[in-house]
C-alpha cells in the first residue's frame, strides 16, 4: 500500500505526458511549404474567374477562429450575383480540399456599346463600351460639342451616375444614354444660360467651337512670333553694338576695300590714316588684325599639315582661309606673319594676308593666320582634278614666275620720301627698283628681296581667274642689302626634298650669299611647270599627274636617294616627245630645262622667265601680271 502511494504521482504524470487531443485536420494548401497545412478548422478550396477569363483555383486551410458562424461560415458560402466566384469548405478527412472541385457558371455574354466619338478618326468615329454614350456642351468663347464613350468604372453609382446629371454650371451640359448603339447621336442637349441647342443632325467635328489643338495653336502662334520676333531684335542690336565697339572696322567695308585702302598709298588713306598702323606697311593696322580675327566663325577644315590645319571661315559674308598652328609652332606661325607684313609685299600672285592674332580656346592657345581664301585650294589638288588647256598652261606658269619675281624683287626708295611709281607698270604698290646707287647707304628700304625656300606645287593656291597664288612664306627669307646678310629664318624646319635643288642637296649652297636662295626657288620653279604642263591637254592628249622624280624615287624619298639622282646621276624629269611639237609646250620645256642647271649661277631669273612666258600670254592676261 505504501509502493502504491509512492508510483501513484508517477503515473498521474506519465498519462498527461502520453494524453493528446484527436490529431489536427491536414489540408492542401497552395501556399504553403510541401503543399499542406494544418487546422482546427476546416479545409477551403474556391475558384475566381481573372481578367480574360481564365479560372484560377486557390486551396488552403482555414482555423477555427475565422469560422462565423461556427455551423455555416460566411467564408464558406457563394455570394449571389458574383459569377465570378464559388467557393466549397470540407472537414472529413486529411486533404479533403483535394476532392473538392467548386465550378464557375457560365460567363455572361455581354455586348459592347457602340456610341458616337467625334475625335475616334480611326475607328470611323465610333467607340465601344461597357457603360454609356454621352454629349455635352461647353460654352467658352463658343459653343464645343463632344460626343463619346464613358466605361462602366467610371459611373459613380451605377444606376444614376453624377456624371450624367444635370449641374448647375449655365456653361456646361449633359446627357447620357445606353438604350441602343450610337443613341448619344439622338440626344439633344441644351445650355441652361443660352437655351443653345446642338441639332441631332450636325455631323462630327463640325462644332462651331474650336478644339484643344487650334486654342493651344491661336494661344502659342503670337508667343512664338513674339519670341521671333525678339530674337532677330537682339541678334540686330549685337551687331550694331560689335561695330559701335570697333571703330577700326566701319561697317559696310569689305575686307578687300580695307586692304586696297591700306596699299593705295603704303601708309593708307581716309579714315585707314588715322589708325594704328603695324609698322610694316603692308596688310591691316594691328587693332584691326585682331578685330578681324575675332569676328571670324570658323565653318569647315579643308586641309592638315605638320604645322596644324586649315579652315574656312566667314567673316561679314566674306569667305577667308584660316591657318591654324599648334602652340609648338610658334616660330614658324611668328615668322610667317612677319614676312607676309613686310612692306610692299602685297600683290595679286601672292597670296593676300589679312591678319594675325593669338586665340585662347580654355585648353591650348591657338595661333591664327587669316589669309584670302581660293575654292580651287592648291595647284596640286588643282592638277590633279583636272587638264587645263595651253592658255591655261600659260596663264598658271606665268602667274606663278610673276609672284615669285615680286618676292625676288628688291624695291628702294629714296628715304625721307615716298617710294616712285614706275611708269611702266600698273601695279600702284610697288615701288622703281634701284638700278643703281653709288651711296646705297642714303636710301631707305621700301621692300626687301625675299626667297621663298619652300616652292612646290602644295604651297602655291589656284585663283577663280586661273591665276596662281604663292602661299605658305614660313620659310622665307630676307635680303637686307645695307648689310648684306640673310635674314634666316629662327626655326628648324627645311623645305620638300622632292623639290631641293642640288646645292641645297649636297650641302653646298652658300648661305650667306642672298642669290643662292634665289637660285634654289627657281629649281623648284622649273619642276612646278614640269607638273603643269604634263597636264595641258594638246589635241586631247595629256599625261596623268605625277610628282616630280616620280619614277625616280621612293614616294617619301631621303634626302641621300634625291641626292644620289639629282646630284650624283644628274637625272632630270624626263620630257615627251609630244611637248616639242607644240609652240606653247616647246617653249615652256625650254624654260624649265634652264632652270635645272645643276650650276646655280646658269639658270634663268624669275624676271627672265616672266618675261618669256608673257611672250606666249594673250595681251589681256599679260595686261593683268606687268
Amino acid at each position: 500500500m505504501e509502493k502504491l502511494r509512492v508510483l501513484l504521482p508517477f503515473c498521474v504524470l506519465f498519462l498527461a505526458a502520453s494524453w493528446s487531443p484527436s490529431s489536427a485536420l491536414r489540408c492542401t494548401c497552395d501556399f504553403c511549404r510541401n503543399n499542406t497545412c494544418e487546422t482546427d478548422g476546416v479545409c477551403f478550396t474556391n475558384v475566381q474567374r481573372a481578367a480574360g477569363g481564365v479560372a484560377r483555383t486557390t486551396r488552403q486551410c482555414l482555423n477555427a477562429d475565422q469560422l462565423i458562424p461556427r455551423d455555416n461560415p460566411f467564408k464558406c458560402q457563394n455570394v449571389e450575383n458574383n459569377a465570378d466566384l464559388v467557393v466549397a469548405c470540407c472537414k472529413s478527412h486529411d486533404l479533403c480540399n483535394d476532392d473538392l472541385q467548386p465550378t464557375l457558371p457560365p460567363a455572361p455574354f455581354t455586348v459592347a456599346l457602340q456610341c458616337a466619338c467625334d475625335r475616334c478618326e480611326k475607328t470611323n468615329f465610333t467607340c465601344e463600351t461597357d457603360g454609356v454614350c454621352f454629349k455635352q456642351l461647353i460654352l467658352e468663347s463658343s459653343v464645343t460639342m463632344t460626343m463619346r464613350c464613358m466605361d462602366a468604372d467610371r459611373l459613380t453609382p451605377p444606376e444614376n451616375p453624377f456624371i450624367c446629371q444635370d449641374s448647375n454650371n449655365p456653361r456646361f451640359a449633359i446627357r447620357c444614354c445606353k438604350t441602343h448603339d450610337f443613341c448619344n447621336r439622338e440626344l439633344n442637349v441644351v445650355l441652361p444660360a443660352s437655351n443653345t441647342q446642338v441639332e441631332d443632325h450636325e455631323p462630327l467635328g463640325g462644332s462651331t467651337g474650336l478644339g484643344t489643338v487650334e486654342l493651344a495653336a491661336i494661344i502659342a502662334g503670337p508667343i512664338c512670333f513674339a519670341c521671333i520676333v525678339f530674337m532677330i531684335v537682339l541678334c540686330l542690336c549685337q551687331k550694331e553694338s560689335m561695330d559701335s565697339d570697333n571703330p577700326l572696322m566701319p561697317p559696310g567695308h569689305s575686307l578687300k576695300e580695307l586692304l586696297d585702302d591700306m596699299t593705295t598709298s603704303g601708309s593708307g588713306s581716309g579714315m585707314m590714316r588715322d589708325w594704328t598702323t603695324s609698322g610694316s606697311g603692308s596688310g591691316l593696322p594691328l587693332l584691326v588684325q585682331r578685330t578681324i580675327a575675332r569676328q571670324i566663325t570658323l565653318m569647315e577644315s579643308i586641309g592638315k599639315g605638320r604645322f596644324g590645319e586649315v579652315w574656312r571661315g566667314r567673316w561679314r559674308g566674306e569667305n577667308v582661309a584660316v591657318k591654324i598652328f599648334s602652340s609648338r609652332e610658334e616660330r614658324s606661325w611668328f615668322r610667317e606673319a612677319e614676312i607676309y607684313q613686310t612692306v610692299m609685299l602685297r600683290h595679286e600672285n601672292i597670296l593676300g594676308f589679312i591678319a594675325a592674332d593669338n586665340k585662347d580656346n580654355g585648353t591650348w592657345t591657338q595661333l591664327w593666320l587669316v589669309s584670302d581664301y581660293h575654292e580651287f585650294g592648291s595647284l596640286f589638288d588643282f592638277l590633279n582634278q583636272r587638264a587645263v588647256s595651253a592658255h591655261g598652261m600659260i596663264k598658271l606658269a606665268l602667274s606663278t614666275a610673276n609672284g615669285l619675281a615680286h618676292l625676288h624683287m628688291e624695291i628702294l626708295g629714296t628715304q625721307g620720301k615716298p617710294a616712285i611709281p614706275h611708269r611702266d607698270l600698273k601695279s600702284k604698290n610697288i615701288c622703281k627698283p634701284a638700278i643703281a646707287h653709288r651711296d646705297l647707304k642714303s636710301k631707305s628700304i621700301c621692300k626687301p628681296a625675299i626667297a621663298h625656300r619652300d616652292l612646290k606645287s602644295k604651297n602655291i593656291l589656284v585663283k577663280k581667274n586661273g591665276q596662281c597664288a604663292i602661299a605658305d612664306l614660313g620659310l622665307a627669307v630676307k635680303h637686307d642689302p645695307i648689310t648684306d646678310s640673310v635674314d634666316i629664318a629662327p626655326n628648324n624646319r627645311v623645305g620638300t626634298k622632292r623639290y631641293m635643288a642640288p646645292e641645297v642637296l649636297d650641302d653646298t649652297i652658300n648661305i650667306t650669299h642672298f642669290d643662292s636662295f634665289k637660285r634654289a626657288d627657281v629649281y623648284a620653279l622649273g619642276l612646278v611647270f614640269w607638273e603643269i604642263a604634263r597636264r595641258c591637254n594638246v589635241g586631247g592628249i595629256y599625261e596623268d599627274y605625277q610628282l616630280p622624280y616620280f619614277d625616280m624615287v621612293p614616294s617619301d624619298p631621303s634626302i641621300e636617294e634625291m641626292r644620289k639622282v639629282v646630284c650624283d646621276l644628274r637625272q632630270r624629269p624626263s620630257i615627251p616627245n609630244r611637248w616639242h611639237e607644240n609652240e606653247y609646250l616647246r617653249v615652256t620645256s625650254k624654260v624649265m630645262k634652264e632652270c635645272w642647271y645643276h650650276n646655280g649661277a646658269a639658270r634663268l631669273t624669275a624676271l627672265r622667265i616672266k618675261k618669256t612666258l608673257a611672250q606666249l600670254a594673250p595681251y589681256d592676261d599679260i595686261n593683268k601680271m606687268v
